[in-house]
């Protein structure tokens, strides 16, 4: 970027030498002339962003994941968790009887259901409107 700006800078001092030897009757086009490359400088940084940024999302797309601000996730993901999480409280509750008896059952049931709870819940905005709680790259 600095080497950017030392070049917008070079030609902010031609543009000021440029009025000073023409005088002020050719100040307005000077001026229109310098402001229309600053205005190419800024379109070719927000292309530049902007194809970033798509090019960030078509890999997204292309790995097959999730981006970090998209929905929470789809009934089949949440039902095979369920279902993994009771395949495997089958072992976990016998661990558990066999070390501590009953409250030792009570204590792995509690944890698989804390677990169960927390995914479900995971990315509820409990009262807050979705789209005002994403921040973008673009929201300053």
């Amino acid at each position: 970027m600095e080497a950017r700006d030392a070049e917008l800078k070079k030609e902010l001092d031609a543009t000021l030498h440029a009025r000073r030897e023409l005088g002020e009757e050719y100040e307005s086009a000077l001026v229109d002339s310098f402001l229309g490359k600053v205005e190419q400088r800024l379109d070719g940084t927000i292309d530049r962003r902007m194809r970033r940024h798509m090019a960030e999302q078509q890999m997204v797309v292309a790995r097959g994941s999730r981006a970090p601000n998209s929905p929470v996730d789809s009934w089949g993901e949440r039902f095979g968790f369920g279902i993994v999480s009771l395949i495997l409280a089958i072992p976990l509750s016998a661990i558990g009887v066999v070390n501590a008896d009953l409250p030792g059952l009570f204590v792995t049931w509690g944890g698989i259901v804390g677990v169960n709870a927390v995914h479900s819940l995971r990315g509820v905005n409990f009262g807050r409107g979705k789209d005002r709680d994403r921040k973008s790259e673009w929201d300053d």
